[in-house]
């Protein structure tokens, strides 16, 4: 099975997740948010589907896709190692531009007196 950043790393498809954050839409729905022929996004829903990453609910003759929410916390999981590398990383660069700021208060008082 491809890993999530494969199935993510396809511009359809991340639009496609995009349509269906707000819920179950069926596929004429989806053609039109995304702006692809309906064989295309059929083909891009079924390498959704096979990766895990929808279901699909039959209603009547029409087909309803969603979201399954277990490989966005897997992805979520696998980036809070580096959400805490990029928030110490975040906190140099704040603490820094405050010294900077002060600094440079300081010298314009020294200059204005």
């Amino acid at each position: 099975m491809p890993d999530t950043f494969q199935i993510l790393a396809d511009p359809t498809r991340r639009r496609l997740v995009e349509a269906l954050r707000e819920g179950e839409r069926f596929v004429g729905e989806l053609v039109e948010l995304v702006d692809i022929g309906q064989p295309g996004v059929s083909r891009q829903l079924a390498i959704l589907h096979d990766a895990q990453f929808v279901v699909v609910r039959p209603e009547g003759r029409r087909r309803l896709y969603a979201l399954r929410p277990e490989p966005f916390r897997e992805l979520d999981q696998w980036l809070e190692g580096y959400r805490d590398m990029w928030a110490a990383r975040l906190d140099r660069f704040a603490a820094e531009l405050e010294r900077r700021k002060r600094r440079k208060q300081r010298g314009g008082k020294k200059q204005g007196d």
